[in-house]
């Protein structure tokens, strides 16, 4: 009996040991996850930080030093451009290590190392649309300039300094939670930051639904819904520009050919994934310099999608912001020049319907001939399984994404079955390049010079420099293509429908100085319909691009102030389209109390999306039901997936032909009218938002109605924030959703001495335990800037240093 007891008592602990120092599903090792040395309680961050230090990286040629402002911002002032580099990646891991290693893991589909099984499917989506070989075609061309390649090992280098500097107690939580531990940088990995950004902005793809349209309605109906530039548009270029190039000829449009019927559920493109820029010559401002602002609209998470910093060295002191992962600063200014940047939505993903010799799918019919398909092999690696072998058939076109689809994958209804994908994001490139031209840029000319070396994601540069140029260019590598070419799904065994070459750079579209003074971009066309190439048929609603162009075309002695007060501006330019046009039709006889209330409060409102504004609320709802009512009944089919018209479409629909069949739901004996509509979708509105948030009051308020938070990179329950009661909407310049807005505000005031001011939602530090995790997102919800520190040395006194990092090669 007490052999038995013994036996027991020791066995009980060791099995509770085991039990509580193993991974169940998404649990951590609970005595590792809590160990006072190891554990979670060693991320915890005081609230004073150390004065100065001094580590040895014997990477470095020679001594670098790095001086840390009272939010964080690390200004570095090094020798030569390896160490500037070498100490970017060393102090971006020491604040954003998980985040980086979490996000190349994503784009690269290597979540299966981490978290299993589960992940598979997500991993061989990212494989299949390759993202990895897409990385590797990239990294290519950054290795063979031999600065971006000194840029990218340097930084390289550094990063992996501070990885082995670590211990395991010293590991981001993140790693505790999820229970794997940091692996050396590569190369690689900033190639495919880069190449996830690009995943990010393509926005989705049409040409399946657009297909599908065309195959049910026909070529009329489509064009006359569907139309290939908008009634309403105030183009990026200015219209009426001239164009100061011979265009290359368009290549011809080849005969339509039989497409398949597509089945696939895909995203359509969401309006708020864009930004704002815009820049203004002296004539407009009181300084008599330029000033230029920069917003761009991105999914909001903490950590921050952004990383502010200063990099000094000789031939360069540029400040902005960078992505963790990536050398160089991507938004900022320097002495001479500021930029910003926001999205084209190029059309440079297209789909090619292929035809294989049988199922064995070796060969694919192209040009009249039989030609062999290439096998890449993907190796997945499965966290508790054995390496999963992934083979994926290209054609000269790109990756044959699905033969079959996975299961419960949202990501996978965006691509079609047995199709190709051609996308820029494969080719080679080397943004880098543009990046480190920019940084260092001095005038119009390195502006020019740094966009020839940029491919993807196309976007609007915005320039201003103290010589007082203001520039905007659509740039990016673009496929010269015959009009519309993408606009639906392309035929694969035709060479012509093949990709015919580039647009040379300089022709892309660009405009300098022009005589309104200003230049901006808010994603909506680049240009008129002069311009002689296609880029893509539809871009963003023109709404907050009107809006932009609008209050600048009034201002004049304009400051800093004056801009910080403009990017919060939520007026709706959309409602002020609409409601004339629906308001008649609102029978207020048929309504209830509630219903009367609310359309009082309608008729009252100034159109601007404030956060205390109940008609906001009431007119989002009330406009996602219009359009539902007007276009669902015909345009969304079971295993016939298709998209509505444009906002722009649907207006003019709406104030033009009031009596046009689509009002009528095809699905009814009666007959129904624009009016019906109308009234029923005002009720819906108002009798939603009763039952989700009781009688008409302050619940029904914009800001409680949106709930702007922003949420954990992984969705980790308690690293977000809380809903932030703030304003905007997606169709204002404060372009902001649930979890999506501008995830960094910039306004450079260029002179003498540039002023810059900016914050993002978040803070620089990624510990959830550091009191610089979130710092700044009460100041980026009220809508206020920071004054940047601009530093000429690390003895300036211009800011309030609170700490000091030497860096010594011995």
């Amino acid at each position: 009996m007490n052999k038995t007891k013994a036996i027991f008592c020791v066995l009980i602990p060791l099995l509770l040991i085991y039990v509580f120092d193993t991974k169940f599903g998404q649990t951590p090792p609970i005595l590792s996850f809590l160990n006072p040395f190891t554990g979670f309680w060693e991320n915890a961050e005081s609230t004073s930080t150390p004065k100065n230090e001094e580590v040895v990286l014997k990477g470095t040629k020679e001594n670098v030093e790095i001086v840390f402002d009272d939010r964080m911002i690390p200004h570095i002032f090094a020798q030569n451009d390896h160490d500037l580099y070498y100490a970017q990646g060393y102090i971006t891991a020491k604040h954003r290590l998980w985040q980086m290693d979490f996000q190349t893991r994503f784009a690269a589909g290597r979540l299966s190392e981490v978290v299993g099984a589960q992940a598979i499917a997500l991993d061989q989506h990212q494989r299949r649309m390759g993202m990895l070989f897409g990385a590797e075609k990239s990294l290519e061309g950054m290795m063979e300039d031999p600065k971006s390649k000194e840029m990218i090992l340097a930084y390289t280098e550094g990063i992996n300094a501070y990885i082995n500097s670590l211990s395991k107690a010293n590991f981001p939580i993140e790693y505790k939670i999820l229970d794997f531990t940091p692996e050396d940088w590569t190369p690689l990995k900033c190639a495919l930051l880069l190449k996830q950004m690009s995943a990010v902005l393509a926005m989705g793809s049409d040409e399946f639904y657009m297909s599908n349209i065309m195959k049910r309605f026909g070529p009329e109906i489509t064009k006359n819904l569907f139309p290939d530039y908008p009634t309403l548009e105030d183009p990026i270029i200015p219209a009426g520009t001239k164009w100061d190039f011979k265009p290359l000829p368009i290549p011809p449009a080849p005969p339509g050919f039989n497409q398949m019927t597509n089945n696939t559920a895909t995203k359509q493109k969401v309006d708020g994934i864009g930004s704002n820029n815009w820049a203004l010559s002296g004539e407009k401002t009181a300084s008599g310099f330029p000033i230029l602002a920069n917003d761009p609209h991105l999914n909001l998470t903490l950590p921050s999608i952004w990383y502010q910093i200063q990099l000094h060295a000789p031939g360069i002191n540029a400040y902005g912001v960078s992505l963790p992962g990536a050398p160089g600063i991507t938004i900022g200014f320097n002495q001479h020049i500021a930029w910003g940047v926001t999205n084209v939505a190029a059309d440079v993903l297209d789909y090619y319907q292929i035809k294989f010799q049988d199922d064995k799918h070796l060969k694919y019919w192209h040009d009249n001939q039989w030609k062999k398909t290439t096998r890449r092999l993907e190796l997945i690696k499965i966290n508790g399984g054995k390496t999963h072998i992934d083979t994926v058939v290209y054609t000269h076109h790109g990756p044959v994404v699905y033969f079959q689809k996975p299961e419960k994958l949202d990501m996978a209804n965006n691509v079609p079955i047995g199709h190709a994908l051609r996308w820029i994001a494969h080719d080679r490139s080397n943004e880098l390049m543009t990046f480190y031209y920019l940084n260092r840029g001095k005038n119009y000319q390195d502006y020019r010079r740094a966009l020839t070396y940029y491919t993807a994601p196309a976007q609007n540069f915005a320039f201003a420099s103290v010589d007082n140029d203001i520039a905007i260019t659509p740039n990016g590598k673009f496929p010269l293509k015959w009009k519309n070419q993408g606009k639906f799904i392309l035929d694969g065994t035709d060479p012509k429908s093949d990709w015919q070459g580039w647009i040379p750079s300089d022709h892309n579209p660009t405009v300098k100085n022009p005589p309104r003074n200003f230049v901006s971009s808010a994603n909506q066309s680049s240009t008129d319909t002069s311009y002689p190439y296609y880029i893509n048929w539809e871009f963003s609603p023109y709404e907050r691009g009107k809006r932009i162009n609008d209050l600048l075309g009034g201002m004049s002695n304009v400051t800093a102030d004056t801009i910080k007060v403009m990017m919060m501006d939520s007026y709706s330019i959309f409602a002020d389209n609409l409601l004339p046009g629906i308001m008649p039709y609102v029978d207020s006889a048929q309504l209830n109390a509630t219903q009367k209330e609310a359309l009082d409060l309608v008729k009252k409102w100034n159109k601007y999306y404030e956060a205390d504004k109940i008609a906001a609320s009431v007119f989002d709802l009330w406009s996602k039901r219009l359009f539902f009512n007007i276009w669902d009944d015909e345009f969304t089919i079971t295993k016939v997936p298709m998209r509505y018209p444009s906002r722009d479409r649907t207006i003019q629909l709406i104030l033009k032909e009031p009596s046009s069949r689509w009002f009528d739901n095809v699905n009814t004996k009666q007959k129904e009218t624009l009016a019906g509509l109308v009234n029923e979708s005002f009720k819906y509105a108002c009798d939603s938002l009763e039952r989700k948030y009781g009688s008409i009051g302050d619940k029904w308020n914009w800001a409680n109605v949106k709930s702007t938070h922003i949420p954990h990179l992984a969705k980790i329950p308690g690293f977000g924030t809380k809903t932030l009661m703030i304003g905007g909407a997606r169709s204002t310049i404060n372009a902001l959703s649930e979890s999506n807005g501008p995830s960094w505000r910039m306004v450079i005031e260029l002179g003498k001495t540039p002023k810059g001011h900016g914050v993002f939602p978040g803070g620089q530090s990624g510990n959830p335990g550091s009191p610089f995790y979130d710092n700044m997102t009460a100041t980026w919800a009220k809508g206020e800037l920071y004054d940047l520190h601009y530093l000429q040395s690390p003895k300036d006194a211009s800011a309030k240093i609170i700490s000091k990092l030497k860096i010594t090669n011995k």
